[in-house]
């Protein structure tokens, strides 16, 4: 028995070859691509700059971090919560529609393809761009924000929509059908209790996800974090910076916990 292992072993194919230009090719991509990467240099300036900023950070200015007027991060905090929201519910109405055109099981497949275009290219302009577009259309402010929010999370709301339409249990429709139940009957027993969990918890995901975005997209002036933060950075008003974040901080954290318990409560009952 020993002896047939070893010879099974001994005839094995000699892959060694194969694993070595594999990694002579990864070694190459990896040299090629660090070529393309160029650095100004580092300078005394530039340490104490950071450190400056580490400074920032862990010594907040509290006074600006617990100002409860427009101008301090209480109010910033509700402002980037409400963009991040009203974005994702804009999004997620959506998103409904265009998930049930584009889902191969429901409609014709060149209808489907149609839509899974539509979404694609929805998906395929940064936020940074629409944020610059809607502030051009409306002003700088909240409602920029809020609108490309909306818009940015159509693309993975409707993605993740699509696939629970196509994952349906269609026995369960079936089965309704042949209970002469209508149409209404059907949709509101039969495919709405599939649905609605994964729905709700795709709509959560993108709302925790969104207000990361909301504060990135501040700093083109579509309001939340980012445009204070942007200007006190280039301020060099470090503490100030650093209130802004740790404020951010606390609210991310905040909000993840409370996402992931929804989520979790929604996926598992």
């Amino acid at each position: 028995m020993n002896k047939r292992i070893e010879e099974a072993y001994e005839k094995r194919p000699k892959s060694w070859m194969y694993h070595l230009a594999i990694a002579i090719i990864f070694v190459g991509l990896m040299v090629w691509s660090g070529s393309a990467v160029e650095t100004a240099g580092t300078t005394m300036d530039g340490g104490l700059i950071a450190l400056n900023i580490l400074k920032g950070i862990f010594q907040p200015d509290l006074s600006f971090l617990f100002d409860f007027t427009t101008q301090g991060v209480p109010y910033l905090m509700l402002e980037t919560i409400c963009i991040a929201f009203l974005g994702t519910i804009v999004g997620a109405i959506l998103s409904v529609p265009l998930a049930f055109i584009s889902a191969s099981n429901l409609t014709p497949k060149p209808i489907a393809f149609a839509g899974r275009i539509i979404i694609m290219a929805v998906r395929t302009i940064p936020a940074f761009v629409y944020g610059l577009m809607f502030i051009r259309v409306t002003g700088p402010g909240a409602f920029a924000g809020l609108l490309t929010m909306g818009v940015c999370s159509v693309g993975m709301i409707s993605k993740m929509y699509i696939e629970a339409i196509e994952d349906l249990d269609v026995h369960v429709v079936e089965s309704l059908d042949a209970a002469g139940c209508n149409t209404w009957q059907k949709i509101r027993y039969g495919i709405l209790p599939q649905l609605l969990p994964n729905f709700a918890s795709t709509a959560i995901y993108r709302f925790d996800i969104n207000m990361r975005d909301a504060t990135i997209l501040g700093m083109v002036g579509a309001g939340g974090f980012g445009a204070p933060l942007i200007f006190a950075m280039n301020a060099y008003k470090w503490n100030e910076a650093g209130a802004i974040l740790a404020g951010l901080i606390i609210l991310i954290l905040i909000i993840e916990y409370i996402s992931t318990r929804i989520r979790v409560k929604l996926t598992r009952g």
